[in-house]
């Protein structure tokens, strides 16, 4: 049974990521270890896309994508609904 729980917090440094970071700290506990990941990073960016993060801030938990994180982002399908690559 493990004894610590991981909390990654994917950031690209914006206000928006400081203030999840922000979040996360606050509210964790002793048994939680948190990593903050510099999208700058290629490392990194490397492992956003193996848990599938399209969007920061993302928060993984114990190596699962947070449901208030997952399927954000760009989405192909919605963008072309919206007009996007198709002539006026």
């Amino acid at each position: 049974m493990a004894t610590t729980r991981i909390i990654e917090v994917f950031s690209a440094g914006c206000s928006v990521c400081d203030d999840t970071v922000a979040l996360i700290n606050r509210i964790a506990c002793s048994s939680c270890e948190v990593l903050i990941l510099d999208m700058h990073k290629s490392e990194t960016v490397e492992k956003a896309r193996r848990y599938g993060i399209r969007s920061v801030p993302a928060v993984v938990v114990d190596g699962k994508l947070s449901d208030c994180c997952a399927g954000r982002g760009p989405d192909e399908q919605t963008l072309r609904t919206l007009g996007v690559g198709r002539p006026l």
